[in-house]
């Protein structure tokens, strides 16, 4: 049976961070507020519980899942081919409401999907996550929502979609933010912007002026 925790709240916050902690750990799903929407999570490196995560969706491999970290530092064991371009929009925007898709190491045991070398990665600009992400290093991430339903922006809607298919549900109050995140893609030598959402294609140009914006 799925166990709800009000993160508004200091002790049981600080008991739902370390049940989190634990279930990701174990390779179960939780569910925790980010600075934009409600993501389900699970531990990015477990093969299992990412395919849960997919399964509770309703989701095919073809969507690969983003991966939320809780430093910048994670980056370097993460990717490669990261851009001088790549690090200017990091220093500018993180944590916040931007998704870089990149080259991940060759080494990385994990299977997020059909990712073709590449991996969807943010720091989100949420508390509660940074300290369950710092906890528990790099998870992979996404919308707290079956599969054609809306994104959740509390933990209401996110449980009444997901049930016992979460082990842990971290609730942080309605998100701040109700689009979800910017995704550029910086693999290549100009960054394109593949999904416009918090930041527009002026906000990121102002960082990266080249920017191309995708068809």
């Amino acid at each position: 049976m799925a166990r709800r925790y009000d993160c508004n709240e200091a002790t049981d916050r600080a008991t739902g961070l370390r049940e989190a902690a634990s279930a990701v750990r174990r390779g179960e799903l939780v569910v925790l507020p980010t600075d934009t929407l409600y993501g389900i999570g699970a531990d990015a490196f477990g093969s299992e519980p990412v395919a849960d995560l997919l399964a509770a969706k309703g989701r095919g491999r073809g969507l690969p899942v983003p991966v939320l970290i809780g430093s910048p530092n994670t980056l370097h064991g993460l990717v490669t081919d990261f851009s001088e371009q790549a690090w200017e929009l990091v220093d500018a925007f993180w944590p916040g409401a931007l998704t870089l898709v990149a080259r991940h190491q060759p080494s990385l045991q994990w299977d997020l999907g059909d990712t073709r070398g590449t991996v969807a990665i943010r720091m989100p600009l949420h508390p509660v996550a940074i300290e369950l992400l710092t906890e528990v290093g790099p998870m992979a991430v996404t919308a707290a929502n079956v599969t054609g339903h809306p994104a959740p922006e509390d933990c209401d809607a996110a449980q009444q979609m997901l049930g016992d298919a979460v082990s842990v549900y971290l609730d942080g109050g309605p998100t701040p933010g109700n689009a979800p995140s910017s995704i550029v893609d910086v693999t290549g030598p100009v960054p394109v912007l593949l999904r416009e959402g918090s930041l527009s294609p002026e906000e990121l140009r102002k960082v990266v002026p080249d920017l191309e914006v995708a068809s």
